[in-house]
């Protein structure tokens, strides 16, 4: 379903704290009550027949949950270089009303911050029919648009269409993960 600004929440709505964090050099937002925790690079697990921008699982104190690479995600080109790197622990809603935790893969936070209304506009059309449901409004600080994010949309819409047959699983990388062990 393509999504239209009439069904967007309002700038008043939207305004509140937000956790800011950078993909390459574009910035991103996501509430603040969405985050669970932030932790550095822990040891990923990979797991066969999965969508590239799934890096894998982590074991967070007992409990497994699944990390994505918003870079990958997002298309934007792989690098998990960046010394900032971490894992951002961030609660899920599913469409069904149950919640999860996951890992969302970022190149680094930047902070906290209080979103005012007025700081808040409505996601711009981009023509023709590119889905937009996953931006709630673009928020300008300082002179930096940032996209502020519904990581509900955003994580939960792709998992519902992961590959049964696993055609988009990278095997070499996989394989390269498992060899280490």
């Amino acid at each position: 379903m393509i999504a239209t600004l009439s069904e967007k929440p309002k700038s008043s709505e939207l305004a509140g704290k937000y956790l800011t964090f950078c993909l390459g050099a574009e910035t991103y937002g996501i509430p603040v009550l969405k985050v669970l925790e932030i932790i550095q690079q822990p040891i990923r697990t990979a797991m066969p027949l999965m969508p590239t921008y799934i890096k894998g699982v982590i074991n967070l104190r007992g409990k497994i949950i699944s990390v994505v690479g918003l870079r990958l995600k997002f298309g934007l080109d792989a690098d998990d270089s960046s010394e900032r790197a971490c894992t951002v622990v961030v609660l899920v809603a599913r469409a069904d009303g149950s919640r999860h935790s996951m890992g969302i893969l970022v190149d680094g936070v930047e902070e906290v911050t209080h979103i005012t209304e007025h700081e808040i506009e409505e996601t711009p059309d981009f023509g023709a029919q590119i889905d937009t449901a996953y931006i709630l409004g673009m928020a300008k600080i300082k002179g930096v648009v940032k996209s502020l994010i519904d990581i509900d949309k955003a994580l939960t819409a792709e998992i519902a269409q992961l590959p049964a047959n696993g055609s988009s699983w990278d095997q070499q990388r996989f394989c390269s993960v498992a060899d280490r062990r």
